[in-house]
C-alpha cells in the first residue's frame, strides 16, 4: 500500500495483515485516508465484480480521518484502528439497504442504524468499505446469485465461491479488504472461506449479538470473521463480540490431543479431499500432534435426524422468509432457492419441536462428551464446484447443496465453535480447507489451538491463497451500488 514499507523479515505468519496493518497505521508509516481509497477503488476494479452490492466511501473517509486524529493523539482505539473492513449484506449499516442478496428487498428502507456488531467495529476504529454480495437470503453454501451475479473465484475461476458469505470472502481473498464478517447458520462463513483459502470462524451461538442482523434460522443463526490468518480472525471475533481485544503475543498451546471423528464427517469425502485430508494429518502428527480417531455418536444421532425429518434452518428460514415465498414478488425469487425454502414448510409444521428438543439434548451431550478434546475433520467434503453446472440445472443445485453443507450443518447444529484453515490444495487445484471444533463455549481454546495447528499448515511447499493487499495509489471509488 502506499505510504507503507514492506513487513519486516522476521514477521511471523500468524500475525497476519490486518494487525500488521494496524500496527503501520498506529506508528504513523501508512495513511489511512490513502488505505481507504485504495481499498474502495479495488473494490469497483474487474477483479472484485460481483463482490459488492454497495460501497460506504463517505463512511469510509470519515472514519480513516477519524483514525488519523486518534493516531495523531497517541490514542489509537485498538490494534485495528484505520483497518479496513466488509460487512456480508444481512448486517444493518446507517444509510444503506440491507439486501439480503435478493430482489424482493428493492423497496426495503434503508437502515436507521448500525447493527451491534458494526458498532463495535466502529468503536474498535475499523473502517467500513462497503456490503458484500451473498447468496439469495443466505439460503445456500454455493454463492451463486443471480440478481446481483455470482463472485468470480479468486484462485479457480469457474468453480463456486462457497456462500452463503460469498461476497465477504473474494472480498479478502482478491485483496479488497483484510477482514470481512459474514454470518454463518450451517456453514456460510466456513464454505467460503474454505473454498478461496481462507480463515473462517463460526462462534458458539449467541456469543456475538445478532441486533440488526437479518435472520435466517434464528436458533442457529451467528456472526463471523473471515481473515487471512488466525490471529486476525482471533482479534476480529472478540471485536464483533465486544470483549476485550488480546494484546500482545499470547502464546498458543504446543502440540496436543486432536481427534478425528469417525463417521459422517469423514465419510464419502471426494478422493481429492481424502487425499488431502490425508496428507495433512501426516503433517501434523510430524509436528508433534497426536491424532486419534474417535466415533462421536451425536454426530450420526443428527445425521439420521436430518434424513428422517429434515432441518431445523429449513424450518426456521421458510419461517423467516414466508411472507416473500408467498408474497406478489415471489417469482424475483431464484427458482432453487424458492423450492428449498418452501420445501421448509412441512419441517417446519411436522418436526419443528422435534428438531429443537433433539438439538438441545445432543448438544448437551456432545458437550459433555466432548469436554475440551478438539475435533479436525474436511470443512467441506467435496471439492468447489463448477458454477455452471449447479447454475443449469435445480436438481443439481439442491443436491450438490446438501453435499457442501454436510458437515458444517451437523457441527452448526450441535453448536460447536468451529474454525476453517487454508491447508494447500487437493489434486485438482482447489483449496482445502482443514476445520478444527469444539465443545459449546470452547471458543477461545478452539481459535488458539488453531493458531497453533496454522504454522503446520503454512509451509513453504502449502503457502496460504490468498494474495497480499495491492501496493500502490487506486482511484477513488463511488458511493452506492458497486458492481
Amino acid at each position: 500500500m502506499t505510504g507503507a514499507r514492506g513487513a519486516p523479515p522476521s514477521l511471523h505468519p500468524a500475525e497476519g495483515s490486518a494487525l500488521w496493518l494496524g500496527r503501520e497505521i498506529a506508528a504513523g508509516r501508512l495513511d489511512p485516508v490513502v488505505l481507504a481509497d485504495e481499498c474502495l477503488a479495488k473494490a469497483a476494479d474487474a477483479a472484485a465484480e460481483h463482490v459488492f452490492i454497495s460501497l460506504t466511501s463517505s463512511r469510509a473517509r470519515l472514519e480513516a480521518a477519524a483514525t488519523v486524529r486518534r493516531v495523531q493523539r497517541s490514542a489509537p482505539a485498538g490494534p485495528l484502528d484505520g483497518v479496513p473492513i466488509a460487512w456480508k449484506d444481512l448486517v444493518d449499516i446507517r444509510g444503506i439497504r440491507t439486501t439480503a442478496g435478493s430482489a424482493t428487498t428493492r423497496n426495503m428502507a434503508e437502515a436507521d442504524a448500525d447493527a451491534d456488531v458494526v458498532r463495535n467495529a466502529a468503536a474498535a476504529g475499523l473502517i467500513t468499505i462497503g456490503k458484500t454480495n451473498l447468496s439469495e437470503f443466505a439460503f445456500s453454501g454455493l454463492g451463486t446469485n443471480q440478481h446481483f451475479g455470482t463472485p468470480i473465484h479468486p484462485l479457480v475461476p469457474g468453480r463456486v465461491p462457497g456462500g452463503s458469505s460469498s461476497g465477504s470472502a473474494v472480498a479478502v481473498a482478491v485483496g479488497v479488504v483484510p477482514g470481512a464478517v459474514g454470518t454463518d447458520t450451517s456453514g456460510s462463513v466456513r464454505v467460503p472461506a474454505s473454498f478461496c483459502g481462507l480463515v473462517g470462524f463460526r462462534p458458539t451461538h449467541g456469543r456475538v449479538s445478532l441486533a440488526g442482523v437479518t435472520p435466517l434460522a434464528p436458533t442457529l443463526d451467528t456472526v463471523g470473521p473471515i481473515t487471512r490468518t488466525v490471529l486476525d480472525a482471533i482479534t476480529l471475533d472478540a471485536v464483533l463480540a465486544g470483549d476485550a481485544v488480546p494484546v500482545g503475543r499470547t502464546q498458543p498451546p504446543e502440540p496436543g490431543d486432536l481427534v478425528v471423528p469417525r463417521g459422517p464427517l469423514i465419510d464419502h469425502l471426494d478422493a481429492p479431499v481424502a487425499d488431502q485430508f490425508g496428507l495433512m494429518l501426516d503433517e501434523l502428527r510430524r509436528d508433534g500432534w497426536t491424532i486419534r480417531t474417535v466415533r462421536i455418536p451425536e454426530f450420526d444421532d443428527v445425521a439420521r435426524l436430518f434424513e428422517e425429518v429434515g432441518t431445523l434452518v429449513a424450518a426456521e428460514a421458510y419461517r423467516t422468509r414466508a411472507s416473500a415465498v408467498h408474497g406478489p414478488d415471489a417469482a424475483l425469487i431464484d427458482p432453487p432457492i424458492r423450492s428449498r425454502l418452501l420445501a421448509g414448510r412441512t419441517v417446519l409444521e411436522n418436526h419443528h419441536r422435534t428438531l429443537l428438543a433433539r438439538r438441545t439434548e445432543l448438544r448437551r451431550h456432545v458437550r459433555e462428551r466432548l469436554g475440551h478434546t478438539l475435533l479436525v475433520y474436511p470443512t467441506v467434503p467435496v471439492t468447489a464446484p463448477h458454477v455452471a453446472a449447479v447454475e443449469s440445472d435445480p436438481e443439481v443445485f439442491a443436491d450438490t447443496n446438501r453435499r457442501v453443507l454436510r458437515n458444517t450443518m451437523i457441527t452448526s447444529f450441535v453448536d460447536l465453535p468451529s474454525l476453517t484453515l487454508p491447508a494447500g490444495a487437493t489434486s485438482d487445484g482447489v483449496p482445502f480447507g482443514l476445520s478444527l471444533s469444539g465443545a459449546p463455549g470452547t471458543d477461545q481454546r478452539v481459535l488458539w489451538t488453531s493458531a497453533a495447528v496454522e504454522p503446520t499448515l503454512r509451509s513453504p511447499a502449502r503457502s496460504p491463497f490468498a494474495p497480499p493487499l495491492s501496493e500502490g495509489k487506486g482511484r477513488a471509488a463511488d458511493e452506492g451500488r458497486a458492481r
